[in-house]
């Protein structure tokens, strides 16, 4: 056997060490063993065609190995897992005396870009709750069911509050009558959010079902604290089956389902306040972001629209189609 062969006899060899630990004592799944298996092999290969044995290889070897995967057009969640399986090996070795050190320790991960946030058009909101108040306009036995979707709507709306801080609304807000709204949000933290005036009517609507409705009950059922009861483990909506009705809603809307979720809502306020000119840090403080630089990802979902509007009526702009 010539040493380029024991050479890669003992590689493998540490490889197939390392997946006997992480399957034995971390309880790695079949499927992630086989990814660091693909991976670390990947890296063998790279390494090999530089002279490096893949236990003697250094942060420099490394990294060159992830700038040939960013080179190849691998996505950065890509590089990231190759990293991961990098970091799991090197470590290894070391703690089996096999290395001196980690050479994965000053690697940084590829940054991720940001999904831009999905959002809605204004005329998609305004149809949405047009359907919605539609509906509960008309009487019958679930009109309740009905006013409550549109109150759901009309809140997250105009306060661009988190799902669960609206499923978990108390019932207390009927008594306020007032136009602004208490948040209890992440970390328990408090923030008051201004209502909009059809908000405030939805919810006085609301409040006289409820109340018209516990009255003609043969038997009234007990109080409950939230806003929004149900019969659920919880005792209020589930953000879940929320969701699922604002998908139906959006069909009889018109509107392409998959594009609409209370979390889609909650973009669409930010992304439309920002438009029509309000301060970044107002808009941070009503969506209750403890960093700025959250908020800040609204501003490029704008940088499109603002670049069309440049386009349109800019008159170098103008002159320039007119040259073409």
């Amino acid at each position: 056997m010539n040493a380029g062969a024991g050479v890669r006899d003992l590689s493998r060899a540490h490889l197939e060490s390392f997946l006997e630990m992480m399957s034995a004592e971390r309880g790695a799944a079949v499927n992630t063993l086989q990814s660091y298996e693909r991976d670390l092999d990947d890296l063998h290969s790279f390494l090999s065609e530089r002279g490096v044995r893949l236990t003697e290889a250094g942060s420099n070897d490394l990294g060159a190995y992830l700038s040939s995967l960013s080179a190849q057009g691998f996505k950065p969640s890509s590089q990231a897992r190759r990293l991961s399986a990098m970091r799991q090996f090197y470590k290894f070795l070391y703690a089996e005396g096999l290395r001196t050190n980690d050479p994965t320790g000053i690697l940084d991960a590829p940054k991720k870009g940001r999904p831009l946030p999905k959002t809605m058009g204004i005329d998609e909101v305004t149809r949405l709750l047009s359907q919605a108040e539609t509906e509960a306009a008309a009487a019958g036995p679930d009109q309740l069911q009905r006013q409550r979707m549109l109150v759901l709507l009309e809140l997250l709306y105009a306060t661009g509050m988190r799902v669960s801080e609206l499923v978990t609304l108390p019932a207390k807000v009927l008594d306020h009558e007032g136009r602004f709204l208490i948040i209890r949000g992440k970390g328990n933290k408090e923030r008051l959010v201004p209502l909009s005036q059809s908000a405030i009517a939805a919810l006085k609507v609301y409040g006289q079902l409820q109340t018209e409705l516990a009255a003609n009950a043969k038997q009234p059922a007990p109080e409950s604290p939230w806003l929004f009861p149900a019969a659920s483990r919880e005792g209020h909506l589930p953000r879940q089956v929320f969701a699922r009705d604002l998908k139906d809603l959006a069909i009889r809307a018109g509107l392409t389902p998959s594009m609409i979720s209370p979390h889609v809502m909650r973009h669409a306020f930010a992304s439309h306040l920002l438009a029509n000119g309000a301060d970044l840090r107002v808009v941070q403080e009503l969506l209750g972001h403890s960093d700025i630089s959250t908020t800040q990802i609204y501003t490029h979902v704008l940088e499109e629209r603002l670049h069309q509007l440049v386009q349109t009526h800019h008159p170098l702009a103008k002159q320039a189609k007119k040259l073409d």
